[in-house]
């Protein structure tokens, strides 16, 4: 058997087709332990590549040459592969943030969804952006030309810096990622840094740390009941310890006009006191929400119901997109279709098509497409193994589409072959569903791509919340502060384009 560059330890356990427990049981470590070690996290002592060469049928020298090579190419925390970053890169802003505009720093970015819709509002200006994935700050950074992009684990930036960089901002927005979030101590023995924390935890601090007039935090609805709701109550407690009144709501994205029924928690709070004017429904779509009954929904009474706009349906967003087939792309709009109100906001004028390129299927994946109806069960019998009862389906044209994923291009994943056409979604027809603008830039590979619209906060939602913060903020042109003043005669800086900074300063230990 030939030797691969990538041949690290996880590759080459899957080239022999032997288990992971099987694995751990020759090399005398438990399960955990030795995914640690193909993961990255920790480094196998020499004892320790020597016995899983030995069961790998390798020499330690060539397993810990490829577990080098293929840790040096991995991206952190894409697929598989959750290698910490080593360092931080800081990129400086293109242009200046306009003096009438709110300041917003932006906390585990990915690609921006969330304060694009800000700044799209017109009365805020992203400052700062900051995530663990380089290709995800590209695509930030290419489309928030006020803000400073960074690079880097949020756990070891020190919060005076990201305030210094966001030119001390007014709003501190974000949505952590929720995994793992078992602590529920006090927010007083929260502190910064502390490897104990978890992102909500990160989220916490920073925001007590900034002191921002507001924050907004955004995640997913199984955060109210994960732990028992034990997690939430102390989220909750935690920014009232920071000295912010809160409020929170469940919200359906369709009640906004998203053409998706996306529902996400979202939690507001705010450093005097004041309340928080939510947004109010505006189109209806009939819903069942994962939150259940008593939790605090945007809703509207059924008998107001018919007066509202229906809901945006999967063909309004892309029913101006061309047919093509599985495999095929275009860059062309259709001329003989009139685009719908919500796709003449996202077309804004452009001439060229981008992204409508389909996955080139299998044949099996076809004979299933072909058959696909709007749930596994419309499948023959046999057909498919596995899979939840929503893989292997189409959207309804009619109605808002079902929560899109990171897989939403392969219909093994999640409900998301197209209504009428024999292939999954594109990555254009994708970013129409989440409300992103035809110029919106996405920058990555394909797969990334894809990754970074299906993880992305609409920037629906983004706008919506902004343009209701803005009326308890006010649309006074906000004071300048010493630091801003300082970034205009030069006695401040930010740093220069894709400088490093060193950002070993603690390593991810088992």
């Amino acid at each position: 058997m030939g030797e691969s560059m990538a041949d690290g330890i996880r590759a080459r356990r899957l080239a022999l087709g032997i288990k992971q427990s099987k694995l751990a049981a020759d090399a005398g470590m438990t399960v955990g332990e030795l995914s640690r070690l193909e993961r990255g996290f920790v480094h196998p002592s020499a004892s320790q590549y020597s016995v899983l060469a030995r069961s790998l049928a390798t020499t330690p020298a060539t397993l810990r040459k490829g577990q080098k090579e293929y840790l040096a190419r991995a991206i952190p925390g894409e697929g598989y592969t959750t290698v910490p970053v080593f360092e931080t890169v800081v990129h400086a802003r293109q242009a200046e943030p306009p003096e009438n505009r709110w300041k917003v720093l932006d906390l585990f970015c990915g690609c921006g969804g969330l304060s694009y819709g800000f700044e799209e509002s017109g009365h805020f200006a992203v400052t700062a952006g900051i995530d663990l994935l380089p290709d995800r700050i590209e695509t930030f950074k290419t489309n928030h030309p006020h803000a400073v992009s960074i690079v880097g684990d949020i756990r070891d930036f020190p919060a005076e810096r990201l305030s210094e960089l966001a030119l001390q901002p007014d709003v501190v927005i974000g949505g952590p990622p929720c995994q793992g979030f078992s602590s529920i101590r006090p927010y007083r023995t929260l502190t910064e840094g502390d490897p104990r924390n978890s992102l909500p935890e990160e989220f916490v601090v920073l925001v007590g740390a900034i002191r921002p007039k507001w924050f907004i935090f955004e995640n997913v609805v199984g955060l109210l009941t994960h732990g028992g709701g034990e997690a939430f109550a102390a989220l909750l407690h935690g920014f009232g310890d920071a000295g912010y009144s809160v409020d929170w709501r469940v919200i359906n994205m369709a009640l906004l006009g998203l053409p998706q029924a996306r529902e996400r928690l979202i939690v507001v709070g705010s450093a005097d006191g004041q309340p928080f004017p939510w947004p109010t429904v505006t189109h209806a779509h009939e819903h069942r929400s994962m939150a259940g009954r008593g939790a605090k929904r945007l809703h509207v009474e059924p008998l107001f119901a018919s007066a509202l706009t229906p809901a945006v349906t999967v063909m309004d967003a892309i029913g101006d997109l061309p047919p093509i087939p599985a495999g095929g792309s275009a860059d062309c709009y259709r001329d003989d279709v009139e685009p719908s109100a919500y796709v003449a906001q996202l077309r804004r004028g452009a001439s060229r098509l981008t992204l409508h390129e389909s996955t080139d299927h299998s044949e099996k994946m076809l004979a299933i497409i072909r058959q696909a109806g709007t749930n596994r069960s419309a499948l023959p019998p046999g057909m498919t193994t596995s899979g939840f009862s929503s893989c292997y389906s189409r959207l309804e044209a009619d109605k808002p589409s079902v929560t899109l994923t990171v897989n939403f291009v392969h219909p093994a994943s999640n409900r998301c072959i197209h209504p009428y056409q024999d292939r999954a979604l594109t990555p254009r027809e994708g970013a129409r569903l989440q409300s992103f603008p035809d110029d919106f830039q996405f920058k990555g590979t394909r797969a990334q791509v894809v990754k970074q619209i299906g993880n992305a906060v609409p920037p629906l939602l983004g706008r919506a919340l902004a343009e209701r913060l803005v009326r308890v903020l006010g649309q006074k042109v906000p004071e300048r502060s010493l630091l801003s003043e300082g970034l205009h005669t030069g006695r401040v800086s930010v740093g220069q384009p894709d400088t490093k900074v060193e950002h070993n300063r603690r390593r991810v230990s088992a």
